[in-house]
């Protein structure tokens, strides 16, 4: 049975990186049939709205989604509800991706490329689960107003609404224990209790859950906390779940931990495992069609798509192997280069993976 797969490139840099995520799986023989549309500011230009309808069932009817990235620097004074970020809060909504898969993992020959010291990163192995469809990114109300009442009265103020149900933070607990008891065992779940009444809820949901899984050792953390932690002693960490806005700010910090964002792969799934493949990093606007763009944290979120939504656990590791030996042949490039390597293109770090395999 062929799998339909929606290639939705995007802006930026979105389209070099996602061509060679296509030739990637195209190369393997796989009975998939890739779809294209566009999205973000490119599905604006064309269509007047960043996530036209056809594009939204397409990727409602796919087995998966492979994303590239969006956003540009031109749409900036666009309403809030046509910029092309939000596509991808469209997406994960309409979809109902909920849970974010974000790995952080140090391959030996990158540990020079690290803000940290080798000795205090080297051999880093880390999953951040992020909640992904709720908190304060899509808590309601929120807007723009004259304050009435406060200090303040009188003058503008934004507005934005934390919350949570027990039952969102019941099911991305599960997803942290299970991906926990695959790993070494141990799931830190981070929150801002002494705060926040949305993390007191958090906390005492996932120790609730924390019953079911005797065999995964529990541990709280206060998200400051957390990102002093993420610097200081990283390998302490197996697997993290938190809420939607810690989860973006901290997934975000662990990825320079190993070296460049533009090795990070990403999986958003919802109850059903359909999944939005995307790379951890933008759209680089400054750099599109330069041909300088790092295609690997595409190429690995490829590799996700088969392990997650396709179940294909062989095809996956063949493309993370084929990764491991072009960065152990010496080819980079330029956001991970260094003396002693070899500096290469977009496209030719495609063909080098391509040859790999």
């Amino acid at each position: 049975m062929s799998h339909r797969i929606a290639v939705l490139p995007g802006d930026g840099i979105g389209h070099e990186i996602i061509e060679q995520a296509v030739r990637v799986l195209t190369a393997l023989n796989l009975p998939l049939t890739l779809e294209h549309a566009p999205v973000g500011g490119t599905a604006f230009d064309l269509h007047g709205h960043p996530l036209p309808p056809a594009t939204l069932a397409l990727a409602q009817s796919s087995a998966a989604v492979l994303f590239g990235a969006v956003g540009d620097w031109k749409y900036d004074k666009l309403p809030r509800e046509h910029r092309p970020e939000q596509a991808i809060l469209g997406l994960r909504k309409a979809m109902g991706l909920f849970a974010n898969f974000r790995p952080a993992i140090l391959y030996p020959e990158l540990a020079n490329a690290s803000s940290l010291k080798p000795e205090v990163v080297s051999g880093l192995d880390l999953l951040i689960l992020r909640e992904l469809t709720g908190d304060i990114y899509f808590g309601q109300p929120r807007g723009i107003r004259n304050a009435p009442d406060g200090a303040f009265k009188g003058e503008r103020e934004g507005f934005d609404t934390m919350r949570y149900a027990e039952s969102e933070i019941r099911r991305i607990a599960h997803l942290g224990f299970q991906a926990a008891q695959k790993r070494q065992g141990r799931l830190c779940s981070v929150d801002k209790a002494n705060v926040l009444e949305t993390s007191q809820l958090w906390r005492d949901v996932v120790t609730d859950v924390a019953r079911e899984y005797p065999d995964v050792e529990l541990s709280h953390m206060y998200v400051d906390n957390a990102a002093m932690q993420l610097v200081r002693a990283p390998k302490a960490f197996d697997v993290i779940v938190t809420g939607n806005l810690f989860g973006d700010i901290l997934s975000d910090e662990a990825s320079m931990l190993t070296g460049s964002i533009g090795m990070l792969p990403s999986a958003s799934l919802n109850a059903a495992g359909q999944g939005l493949y995307e790379p951890s990093h933008g759209s680089a606007p400054d750099i599109a069609g330069q041909g300088i763009a790092n295609p690997l944290a595409t190429i690995l979120s490829a590799a996700m798509l088969l392990r997650y939504s396709l179940n294909d656990e062989a095809s996956a590791s063949r493309i993370e192997a084929a990764v491991r030996k072009v960065l152990s042949d010496g080819l980079r490039t330029v956001d991970i280069f260094e003396p002693g390597t070899t500096k290469v293109s977009t496209a030719a770090m495609g063909d080098a993976v391509l040859a790999a395999l």
